[in-house]
Parts: C-alpha cells; sequence; structure tokens
C-alpha cells in the first residue's frame, strides 16, 4: 500500500472555517490572531476589497440598463431580483438561480451571493444587540428550548467585536435594547426629528431613534469613514462600512496565519470512528469538480444558516447515520426568519424650508415595546417587533422643461416631505420548519438540493396586524397627514435573516450545540452563523452572530490548549 503522507501534512491547518462571510470573518480573524494556522474554505469565487468592485464608482448613465432590470437578469435571478439591493449594478454580487436550485416546499425566497465575503457586502448593516428579554423568550413562554447563555455572557462579546466593527448610533438607556460601544450617530432630517419629539411626548413606553449601523461616522482602524454615497452594495471603495473583505479577512491575513481557498465546496466533515471527533472536511473544487480532504484540530461551520444545514445533513457516518451531530433529530429544524413588509406612511406638512445633505446609508429605528413587561403584554400574541424607515422629499418633478431649465427644477427641493416606518417581527421556532436533503433533485456538481418548507403561523399573523396598525397611529400621532398602511408579508427567507436549524441548547437531546456554539456530540465542530440561534427575537441579528463568534473562537482556542479537544 502506498500513503500518501506529504499530502495529507500539505492538507492539515490547525483550525478550518467553512463560509467567509459575517461570521466567517469573525472566526478566521479570531483564530489568526490566536495563533492558528486556518484554511477558509469559500464555495464561490474571490472578490478581493476594493479591486474587485467593478460598479462602485459608476454614475448611473454608464449602465446599459440605467439601473433597471434586464430580462436576462430576471431570468437567471428570478428569486435574487427580488431583493431590495439587487440591481444591474450588483447583480455580480448574487447567485444564478438556475445554476443554484433549491425547492419550495412552501414559498421561500433565498437569497444569497456565493463569494468571498458573502453577504457581508449586501448587507443592511443595522446592528442592535439583544437584551435577556429575547435570551430569556423561549423559557418563560414555551415556544422553543432555553437559551444556554443570557445577555451576561454575551454582552463583553458585543463590545468586544463592536469597537472593531464600528457601530454608529445614540445611547438610549433602554432594558431591551442595551446599549455597546458606539461612534457618533447619525444626524436625523429635520423631519424624523419632528416625529421622534412627537413620538416621546405622546408614549411613555417608546422612543424613535438613529439606526444603530456599522457605517463608519468618524476613520475607525485605518477604514473610512463613510462617504453617504448610499450605494453599499456594490461594494466600498472607502471601507465606510464593516465588510469580511475590508475588515476581518484583511485582518486573519495579516498574521500570516490564513489559507484562503475559494472555489471549494463543503461536501461533508469527517468524522473519525476511533476519536468520536471530526478530522476534517471534503470538498468538491467548484471549477474542475475534483475531491479533496482537508484536516484539522477545530472545525468552524459558518456556510449561512442552510448552508451549515446542507453540510451537517450531508455528513453521514454509522455514527451518525442523519447527519452529523443529529442525536437530537434537531438538525434542520426549527428554521426562522423575520417577517416584515408591514407599516405605514404619510405626508408631513411644513418643512418647505429644509432639506437633508447627502445619502444617508441609514434609517430610523423604533424599538420593541410591546410585550416587554407586565404593562405592555398582548393577550393575542407572543414576542414582538421594531420598525426601521424614515423621512425624505424630493427634488423636481422632472417635466419642466428641458436641458437648463430642467436640471434648475432637479436642483432644487420640492414637493412634500413624506415618511415611511416598516415592522420587522419576531418570528417562533417551529420544529417542523424544515430544510432536508433532496437527492432525486441534484444540482449542476450532483449534489443534493434543498427542500425548503417554512412558514409564518397565527403568531406572526396576529402581530402584523397590532405592527400595521401601531404604524398609523403613530404617524398619526406625530401631526403626518393622509396616512396609509399596508402589509405584504413577503415568504420567509425574504428578510434575509434565516436563523435556526442548528440550535443552542442545555440540553443534548433537544439541541445540536451547547452554550460555547460547540457540538454536544463531536466537542472539536463548532456552529456560529445563523444556524445556531434559538430563537430569532426581532433584531437584525448579524452583530449577535459576531459576539458568539468571537466568544466561540476563545473557548476553542483555550480547550485546545487543555487538549480538551
Amino acid at each position: 500500500m502506498n500513503l500518501n503522507i506529504k499530502a495529507e501534512q500539505e492538507h492539515t491547518y490547525d483550525a478550518i472555517v467553512v463560509g467567509s462571510g459575517i461570521s466567517g470573518g469573525w472566526a478566521a480573524k479570531e483564530l489568526c490572531e490566536k495563533g492558528l494556522k486556518t484554511l477558509v474554505l469559500e464555495r464561490g469565487r474571490n472578490v478581493e476589497h476594493i479591486k474587485d468592485y467593478p460598479t462602485a464608482t459608476m454614475a448611473p448613465w454608464e449602465f446599459k440598463y440605467r439601473g433597471w432590470h434586464s430580462r436576462e437578469m430576471k431570468e437567471k435571478h428570478p428569486i435574487q431580483s427580488r431583493c431590495y439591493a439587487f440591481e444591474e449594478a450588483t447583480q455580480h454580487f448574487w447567485v444564478n438561480d438556475v445554476e443554484n436550485p433549491y425547492n419550495e416546499i412552501k414559498p421561500f425566497n433565498w437569497l444569497r451571493g456565493y463569494h468571498v465575503g458573502g453577504r457581508s457586502l449586501m448587507w443592511g448593516k443595522q446592528c442592535y444587540r439583544w437584551s435577556d428579554l429575547d435570551f430569556e423568550a423561549n423559557a418563560k413562554d414555551g415556544h422553543g428550548v432555553d437559551w444556554p447563555i443570557r445577555y451576561k455572557d454575551v454582552a463583553p462579546w458585543y463590545t468586544y467585536v463592536e469597537s472593531f466593527v464600528g457601530i454608529s448610533g445614540q445611547a438610549e438607556g433602554l432594558p431591551q435594547l442595551p446599549d455597546g460601544v458606539f461612534l457618533p450617530p447619525m444626524e436625523m432630517n429635520c423631519v424624523e426629528k419632528h416625529v421622534a419629539a412627537r413620538i416621546k411626548e405622546k408614549y411613555k413606553d417608546r422612543i424613535m431613534t438613529i439606526g444603530r449601523a456599522a457605517h463608519l461616522t468618524k476613520g475607525l482602524h485605518d477604514r473610512g469613514p463613510c462617504q453617504y454615497r448610499n450605494m453599499c452594495a456594490r461594494g466600498c471603495p472607502f471601507t465606510g462600512y464593516f465588510s469580511s473583505n475590508g475588515a476581518t479577512l484583511p485582518a486573519a491575513a495579516k498574521t500570516g496565519n490564513m489559507t484562503l481557498r475559494p472555489y471549494s465546496i463543503v461536501l461533508d466533515v469527517i468524522y473519525d470512528e476511533k476519536t468520536q471527533k471530526a478530522k476534517g472536511v471534503r470538498i468538491m473544487d467548484a471549477e474542475t469538480k475534483q475531491t479533496m480532504e482537508y484536516f484539522a484540530k477545530i472545525i468552524f461551520l459558518n456556510a449561512s444558516t442552510l448552508g451549515t444545514a446542507a453540510i451537517l445533513l450531508n455528513s453521514v457516518s454509522s455514527r451518525f447515520p442523519t447527519g452529523l451531530g443529529n442525536d437530537s433529530d434537531q438538525v434542520g429544524r426549527n428554521l426562522m426568519d423575520h417577517h416584515f413588509g408591514v407599516g405605514a406612511g404619510g405626508i408631513m406638512e411644513g418643512f418647505e424650508d429644509k432639506y437633508f445633505f447627502g445619502r444617508r446609508p441609514n434609517g430610523i429605528y423604533i424599538p420593541r415595546f410591546r410585550n416587554t413587561n407586565a404593562s405592555t403584554k398582548r393577550d393575542d400574541y407572543v414576542r414582538g417587533f421594531g420598525y426601521q424607515g424614515g423621512a425624505s422629499r424630493g427634488r423636481g418633478n422632472g417635466s419642466e422643461g428641458i436641458g437648463i431649465a430642467l436640471k434648475e427644477s432637479q436642483s432644487e427641493a420640492s414637493g412634500e416631505w413624506s415618511m415611511w416606518i416598516g415592522a420587522w417581527g419576531e418570528h417562533l421556532p417551529y420544529e417542523d420548519n424544515t430544510v432536508r436533503l433532496n437527492k432525486d433533485k441534484k444540482d449542476k456538481y450532483g449534489l443534493p438540493t434543498l427542500d425548503i418548507d417554512c412558514s409564518f403561523r397565527d403568531n406572526e399573523l396576529a402581530m402584523r396586524k397590532d405592527m400595521l396598525d401601531s404604524a398609523k397611529e403613530m404617524l398619526e400621532s406625530a401631526g403626518l397627514k393622509n396616512v396609509g398602511g399596508s402589509d405584504d408579508m413577503p415568504p420567509p427567507g425574504h428578510c434575509i435573516h434565516e436563523m435556526g436549524t442548528a440550535r443552542m441548547g442545555r440540553d443534548p437531546k433537544t439541541s445540536v450545540l451547547n452554550g460555547w456554539n460547540q457540538m454536544h456530540a463531536v466537542k472539536n465542530v463548532f456552529i456560529t452563523d445563523g444556524a445556531c440561534m434559538a430563537s430569532s427575537a426581532c433584531q437584525n441579528p448579524s452583530i449577535t452572530y459576531m459576539a458568539l463568534t468571537a466568544r466561540a473562537t476563545d473557548y476553542a482556542v483555550k480547550e485546545l490548549k487543555k487538549q480538551n479537544i
């Protein structure tokens, strides 16, 4: 027998990180900075910061379709093109739906990008800490399983990641929305300030503040500041917002400990029956379709909620016939996403002599005010929601003459101020909201596709009525006229906040991970992307993924040094 010992040595690292998005980038940074030789595997192409943002500085007239969706774009991206951030200028960052199929058992918009940096290049950048209102919710109302952690466990790690990311925002002292480490806040415009003041006067249980966003209002760590162009989804040549490409991956590379391998589709995690640990991963090269194996002492799965679930379900062995670490039968279950697409808008009279400067890539935030205490408890639903939105005023009416006359009409503010607020609501962890492998329907690589069976239920529907009514009531109380509301209710997935599928928990019989994001059954595998979440809260989740990742990597390296894993 010929043993290729050298080849295995060349494919052996201290740690492997699967995925290079928001959580994968943080895992890479932390592991590399702690001295571990780390292999970062990304299934898509490489994207180098700044160099590979081809449309970042293009003007509208430089685009063939002036920013509109062409027929070809819609044919290749029938699902991705539903996203607000998908346009002619950003289409190269979104997957080709025809080449990346999945199966909607119930309607589900799987919005994604396969490239280095993942969705950290296109994300909305809203960053809100969770509180114990969120971490204790499952235990208190009986939905899902109790989180094995509380706010005090994550709070120092929120501080740690915020100090590196750079979060602009305003401290408000709210127990349900803990303050963080903030850069100077972006400024609300005159109408938003007026509405915020009216809400504060009218309601004792709610406020309106500027959004807390991963936009640098002043330079930080040789990045930024934000230039208020509001073209973030193209990639930022000023590094004005946080992305893996602009922040964590360069930090990891700076150590000399990172090896980044794009075009690497992770097929499964290799389980060693003798050691009862994972010894590595098997990949397929996306360009050559050649398979190969890589080995490491620690594996971090950060392939996204659905991507990580697919890898686990495909990682079968005699010990784990239904998927790696799936003793509890919870892998692929409890899929969640925030429900949104409901809110209200109206016209604000006055302020004709006011306008705003720049294109602020951020809006306002109204934190959760339902079911926060006994006085705000509802009888028709559990959990809660928050609002995002903003006020604006147009320029010109687009019909006054041609040439110089038209340009002059567009240079002046005209028309009325308007404002819209939309709600983001919590989705409960239903065990039968699932993702499963479909081995009968394969993709172009010959790999199983995913069956996604996920829906919103009665609790979400009851909450949406309150979301709509409360939005209208607040705007009317603030003095807006002609207030109207709408509820379009896109399907799950559309909010791009997928969570669940490999949840944390206290009991190995009902969860996949422990309080350190460590697999109960396979101690050297950690999951810190959205798959780990035991509930969804109503806040944008990315800053929580980052904090959990930093916390888990710290624990993993300490356990490795103690030879416990």
